[in-house]
């Protein structure tokens, strides 16, 4: 499942454009993006197999708490917003840059992200993986840009296809 979540990201990082304009942008506070995937387990057997495939149109809640690195003080931004999956499966959201706030390659920082499935698939419609808080923080080769992959959310169908899929 974490390879899946590395592919996610890699692929998410593969797009993101490099122009002067935006180095000069991210001088300051880090821009944060929190991402994710949501797939139909069709064999049932908890892993994306050969049959598995990204589901497109799935709403799914995000609930964040950033911690901001200030010496006296204990600020922390939290929010919860839902976003729905494009086409490939994925969801994300950007977050802007906060003074303070610094991307962290471990929990230590306390920067916590949560996401859960909220509306179902009309194929797939049995959640299979519902919540996850498993993440990956990656740090772009951009300075001050962050990226926390989500492992994948799932649903399975009401009826396993043993042709398919084997006894």
């Amino acid at each position: 499942m974490a390879s899946l979540v590395l592919l996610v990201a890699v692929a998410f990082l593969s797009f993101l454009p490099h122009s002067p304009v935006e180095s000069a942008r991210s001088i300051s506070s880090p821009e944060i993006t929190v991402m994710g995937a949501v797939y139909c387990d069709i064999c049932s057997n908890n892993s994306f197999s050969k049959h598995s495939f990204f589901l497109p149109g799935v709403e799914v809640r995000m609930d964040c708490t950033f911690k901001a690195i200030a010496p006296r003080t204990n600020e922390q931004i939290s929010f919860s917003v839902n976003r729905t999956t494009n086409k490939y499966g994925i969801y994300k959201l950007e977050v802007p840059s906060v003074d303070g706030v610094q991307c962290a390659k471990d929990k230590a920082v306390g920067n916590l992200c949560r996401a859960t499935l909220v509306s179902t698939s009309s194929y797939c419609n049995i959640p299979a993986l519902r919540t996850t808080t498993d993440e990956i923080s990656i740090r772009s080769t951009r300075d001050n840009m962050c990226v926390y992959s989500l492992s994948a959310l799932a649903y399975r169908p009401s009826k396993r296809d043993d042709a398919l899929c084997g006894i």
